[in-house]
């Protein structure tokens, strides 16, 4: 089983890290209203950047590290990211 670290970016230009075993699903239910609530005056959300792991842990610290950093580090990776799978 995979563990996944996202990125996703809401409309105000905002990023939001979570964790989830389905990332994509996970940014689907953002978008319904479901999930976290400080999302929720915030859509859409679109996936900007997704990590897999193997373990749990290492996805987790891996997402406390992602929150840790600077909005621009954010961006950047998510630019990076999105480029990678040839989408604006």
């Amino acid at each position: 089983m995979w563990h996944y670290v996202y990125l996703a970016s809401t409309a105000d230009g905002a990023f939001y890290c979570g964790y989830a075993a389905d990332p994509v699903a996970r940014v689907a239910a953002h978008n319904a209203g479901r999930g976290a609530k400080i999302l929720r005056g915030k859509r859409p959300v679109k996936l900007a950047y997704v990590r897999r792991f193997r373990s749990r842990g290492d996805a987790l610290r891996y997402e406390h590290a992602l929150k840790a950093r600077a909005h621009a580090y954010k961006k950047d990776l998510a630019r990076r990211w999105l480029a990678l799978k040839g989408k604006p």
